[in-house]
Formats: structure tokens, sequence, C-alpha cells
């Protein structure tokens, strides 16, 4: 399967306001997959083939369900034939046409 961009965010439920402890243990499972990915403050977005970057997802999942009870996830793809490296070159044409750098 040709790569993809897979965002998604994964919030566990019933555990306060603050949620930045568990959102932390999957940041260190999603950077140890050595896959491209960018953080937002809304989610992460990842990049790489179909099974790998639905197999971190599932580790994420597994080590959240741990000591949380009820988790909700979101998850958005982007599939496009033949092309790689997207996660930079999306924003780096948007720029482009807008002739200035943009916040990230």
């Amino acid at each position: 399967m040709p790569n993809i961009l897979l965002e998604f965010s994964m919030t566990p439920i019933g555990k306060g306001e603050s949620v930045s402890k568990y959102v932390a243990r999957s940041l260190k499972i999603i950077d140890k997959s050595g896959l491209d990915y960018r953080v937002n403050p809304m989610g992460t977005v990842i990049e790489g083939e179909w099974d790998e970057v639905f197999s971190v997802v599932k580790k994420c999942l597994e080590t959240m369900r741990k000591d949380c009870n009820r988790i909700s996830t979101a998850i958005k793809v982007d599939y496009r034939k033949g092309d790689a490296g997207r996660i930079n070159k999306k924003v780096e044409s948007l720029e482009k046409k807008l002739k200035k750098t943009l916040k990230k």
C-alpha cells in the first residue's frame, strides 16, 4: 500500500481537563516508530505505509487503555497514489502560492 497521511487524536475520557501526560505517552510511541510526523494543537499527522501508521495508532490505544476506561479517537486518512513526502510538500505548496512562510 502506498504512502498515506494519517491524522489522529486520542483523548481519554474522565481524566480531567488536562490530558497531556497521556498524550505524551503516545508521542513517545510515535517518535520511536521512526515515521515522519507533525504534532499540532488538535492531533498528530503521521506519514507512512498503511500498516505502519495504523500499527502506531494501535500501540497508542493499547498503551492508553492500560489506565483509561474510555478513549475517544478521531482518525483522518489521506491517500494519494505514488506520492511520498507530502507531510512537508503540502505546506510548502501553500507557502509557494501565498509567497510567505506559514506558522508551524
